[in-house]
């Protein structure tokens, strides 16, 4: 049953491997320069070249699609060779293609989200240009399907913290660790689906002990009070900022590339500072290779370094 833009991918692919023959059939997602495969169908005893799993990544500029996408070939190439934007792609020295299909896939807006395309070890017959309608139809329909997925994910994210409201701290009213859990299960979910990068951040505060010590819990919670309020100052309303317990916080930023995240580090940095509020912080980004649990794993190993580093400078 078709009810979801991965379960049309797929029936999409099939489909279009059954009419045009090629080997290998990728639907794909761009970020930044990554280009990052989502789902793959492959003919009974493909190339053995064209092992690719999804989750694989390459550079997008090394692609056939980023030439097609930018127009320097067309969508359907029976010969790669007779294209030299095509010929030259550094990507066939990983996928040596024959032959190429493509057509981008938009979102709702008309920006690039990834590409629908075939691939082939061998040169395949001209008349395949006469699908190019057919690849076109089929590029279209896919694009409207995840153009009204993609639209839906802040609703869809909305309903996520509905349900973990029950798993609320009850000091600072951030969700707990039990809520981050789920949360970041379910964004696991929808970046593998969709290809989406996500940064994670670990805090842990500096003073919380030695307020305690010597002014009172009362201080030590107001603290704590503080950094929940600035954390939650600089993030979005799809994001996610949690206290796991103790002095230690956690954010999840989503859809968040690489220079999205430095800024957020900088906003982070300048919100506790205004707080009044040390404290010693590790981001990491998910990328193809790692999922969002082993990015947060990666975080909190950056959080214990920078901790151990401040406490020999002081």
């Amino acid at each position: 049953m078709i009810n979801d833009f991965a379960a049309a991918a797929q029936a999409t692919m099939a489909y279009l491997r059954r009419r045009l023959g090629l080997q290998l059939w990728m639907v794909t997602r761009t970020e930044g320069d990554d280009w990052i495969v989502l789902q793959v169908e492959r003919a009974e005893g493909a190339d053995a070249a064209f092992d690719v799993q999804p989750g694989q990544s390459f550079r997008w500029t090394d692609t056939y699609c980023s030439r097609m996408v930018l127009g320097h070939g067309p969508g359907i190439a029976p010969s790669t060779h007779d294209v030299p934007a095509y010929a030259h792609a550094p990507l066939s020295e990983h996928l040596p293609a024959g032959a190429y299909v493509g057509v981008p896939l938009r979102r709702s807006d008309g920006s690039l989200f990834g590409t629908l395309c075939g691939l082939d070890p061998a040169p395949q017959p001209d008349a395949i240009r006469d699908e190019i309608d057919t690849l076109n139809l089929m590029g279209d329909l896919l694009s409207r399907i995840l153009a009204t997925e993609l639209d839906a994910g802040g609703a869809a994210r909305r309903a996520d913290r509905v349900d973990v409201d029950a798993t609320r701290d009850a000091l600072t009213g951030l969700v707990n660790r039990r809520g981050w859990e789920m949360l970041l299960q379910r964004e696991e979910e929808r970046c593998k689906r969709y290809g989406h990068s996500a940064c994670v951040v670990s805090i842990d505060l500096d003073d919380l002990q030695f307020t305690n010590d010597t002014q009172g819990k009362a201080a030590g919670d107001g603290l704590l009070i503080r950094a929940a309020r600035a954390l939650e100052e600089v993030t979005r309303g799809t994001d996610t900022v949690a206290r796991l317990g103790g002095d230690e916080f956690a954010m999840l930023m989503v859809e968040c590339d690489y220079f999205d995240a430095q800024a957020l580090l900088l906003r982070v940095q300048e919100a506790l500072a205004a707080a009044d509020v040390r404290a010693s912080l590790g981001m990491a980004l998910r990328k193809p290779g790692y999922d969002l649990a082993e990015a947060f794993a990666m975080a909190d190993a950056e959080m214990g370094r920078a901790k151990r580093s401040r406490k020999v400078l002081n």
